[in-house]
């Protein structure tokens, strides 16, 4: 158990008023302990209380050897999984539970009357977790190298003819070359008029010239997810995505500028929309500006304009704005920042100059 990192959580529980906490999701866990268990339909519980008397769950299909910091409670598949972890919950206190946790699990705890009440308390995890130390920083930028290189690979690649479901082939194997662990999601491939649909999923769309090529990868090295999208042209550039690359690129770059700890997430927000509002594109921007990323590829807190928080050094995030044409194409263009005492670092060097491929 990482025990600066389990103070942290508890001192936030504290903060809601609450004691303890039951946490069944397996990305926390690994969090707090080091080891990724999968439990599939099985409970995996990791119980902490401020008294010390921290419990974890598991079930003997699962090989784990090591010493987690945590005493571990065993269980077969013939036992009641929910009602041995009602025995460690102090019944007479209300009882913080993840996000995560399954219906089937909560509901069971509830019948059992195992706590006085129940109460979501993930933010008291995921405001730790936003916060990466400095390994977690260094394995951030180790997975966003390896991207890098990989949408370099994926790059030359390009050619006519070939398909998004063929360049999406294209990414995994620069992957599995590079000894990436496997994907942080799906990659996004969108030919022409389809990288005009935000989140595109690859199909049988053949490349031809004019089109527009964007790339949203990400890889997964060491535990820790990388993202980031570049948009490349085939041969030649249409005039009017010509000019919205230009100022999809002036918004990354406006955001990047004034990131620094106190600066609110909205601001950076604006920083890029005013820029490809008052172009007038406003309407063809259509997400957010970015997420956290860390262990998971979308973590607690994201980049937009209902979010008033200020960030924090170690906080990562992606900048990612787009202008997206229906018929016409679409143009992203997204980097991993990490906030710095002073400012950011870009974990993406990937030139984002227009590219025609």
């Amino acid at each position: 158990m990482n025990n600066v990192r389990l103070d942290q959580t508890i001192k936030g529980l504290a903060e809601i008023g609450l004691a303890q906490m039951v946490i069944t999701d397996p990305a926390t866990i690994y969090y707090l302990t080091g080891r990724w268990i999968d439990p599939g339909e099985r409970l995996l519980a990791l119980y902490m209380n401020s008294n010390g008397q921290n419990r974890m769950l598991i079930n003997e299909l699962f090989t784990v050897p090591e010493e987690l910091g945590v005493q571990k409670v065993w269980y077969s598949d013939t036992q009641n999984a929910v009602a041995l972890l009602a025995e460690c919950i102090e019944r007479d206190k209300p009882l913080g539970i993840d996000k995560n946790m399954p219906a089937r699990f909560l509901l069971g705890l509830m019948e059992l009357e195992a706590a006085s009440g129940y109460k979501n308390a993930s933010v008291c995890v995921d405001r730790v977790r936003a916060r990466k130390d400095k390994n977690e920083a260094e394995l951030m930028r180790r997975a966003s190298r390896m991207n890098d290189v990989a949408i370099g690979m994926v790059a030359a690649k390009v050619r006519e003819g070939i398909t998004e479901e063929q360049l999406a082939a294209e990414v995994i194997a620069a992957y599995r070359c590079l000894g990436a662990e496997g994907v942080s999601f799906e990659p996004l491939i969108g030919f022409g008029a389809n990288a005009a649909i935000g989140h595109h999923a690859p199909d049988q769309t053949v490349l031809r010239e004019g089109d527009c090529v964007l790339i949203d990868i990400g890889c997964k090295k060491d535990g820790y997810c990388a993202d980031m999208t570049r948009t490349y042209f085939y041969r030649s550039v249409p005039e009017k995505l010509r000019e919205v690359y230009g100022l999809v690129q002036q918004a990354n770059a406006a955001a990047r500028a004034i990131i620094k700890p106190g600066v609110r997430f909205c601001d950076i927000d604006a920083a890029a929309r005013n820029i490809i509002a008052e172009a007038g594109y406003g309407s063809f921007f259509t997400h957010r500006l970015g997420h956290s990323i860390g262990i998971e590829v979308h973590e607690y807190g994201d980049v937009s304009s209902v979010n008033e928080n200020p960030v924090e050094e170690g906080m990562v995030f992606s900048i990612e704005p787009g202008i997206y044409l229906p018929d016409i194409g679409g143009v992203r263009i997204e980097d991993l920042v990490l906030v710095t005492a002073n400012g950011c670092e870009t974990l993406n060097c990937i030139s984002r100059d227009l590219n025609i491929l």
